[in-house]
């Protein structure tokens, strides 16, 4: 009984644990839905707006399309910062610093945007043509801020893409030395093959040499052993060579004493 209890109990505790992750799992997915509509329903919102504010300031003019315009050029001004800065972000790093540098500009240019379309409600002239020169510069150093990042931005990724092409090309060529290896290689196996050869016909050549000076060596011995050379007899040796010659001779002549008798 007690080990069935407690093989209900872990099964009670992982059937909880599976329910706590599915409703974990869930609220996440839910939540970064949330966020990707919102942030498509942003996106569709703020691109009504510039399409309005592009007619606007092209369907009113004096005061009302001058607001307007300011307006349209602070928008598109930090758009195009932000998707510069967030495109390269995933290959710089460093981006990151000038993102959190805009996000900090965007929110003056909110605040500046605000005031630009109650200025636009103005119903008094005087009143636009009084604060518009001052909302306008301010909008132009939020716009000139956002375009110095954004071109100082744009100039260090074209620097890096050009350092990469530059490490690219060379290791390109080193590749190509690498592939075109049989041009140094054929030349310096000739040159080992021709040593290689001259230094077997310096070996055959001493060789040959040496082989004569055995076989004159072999023939000086085979006469000295065969009997068909120069070697001295026994009475060579001895020196009783012309005194057996000479009783030899002696002993073929014909005794003259006997005869004459």
């Amino acid at each position: 009984m007690e080990a069935l209890g407690v093989m209900v109990g872990l099964a009670l505790l992982f059937g909880l644990a599976v329910l706590v992750l599915a409703v974990v799992g869930t609220v996440k997915a839910a939540k970064a839905v949330a966020t990707k509509v919102e942030r498509h329903e942003a996106n569709a919102r703020r691109a009504v707006e510039n399409v309005t504010l592009k007619a606007k300031t092209y369907a009113k003019p004096g005061p009302q399309g001058q607001i307007s315009a300011v307006r349209l050029k602070l928008r598109t001004s930090l758009d195009g910062t932000r998707q510069v800065l967030e495109s390269g972000l995933a290959q710089d790093g460093q981006l990151g610093e000038a993102l959190a540098l805009l996000r900090r500009l965007d929110t003056h240019a909110a605040e500046l945007d605000g005031e630009l379309r109650i200025l636009e409600r103005e119903p008094d002239q005087g009143r636009i043509a009084a604060k518009l020169p001052e909302l306008r510069e301010r909008a132009e150093r939020i716009t000139h801020s956002a375009e110095t990042m954004r071109w100082a931005a744009q100039d260090r990724m074209h620097r890096f893409a050009d350092d990469e092409l530059s490490r690219l090309g060379q290791e390109c060529e080193s590749e190509a030395g690498a592939l075109r290896h049989w041009d140094t290689s054929g030349g310096v196996g000739g040159s080992a093959a021709g040593s290689a050869a001259a230094g077997a016909s310096g070996a055959g050549g001493v060789s040959g040499t040496g082989t004569g000076a055995a076989g004159a060596e072999a023939t000086r011995r085979a006469g000295l052993t065969d009997g068909r050379g120069a070697r001295p007899s026994a009475e060579e040796v001895l020196g009783l060579t012309d005194p057996l010659a000479r009783l030899a001779d002696r002993l073929r002549k014909p005794s003259a004493g006997p005869t004459a008798g």
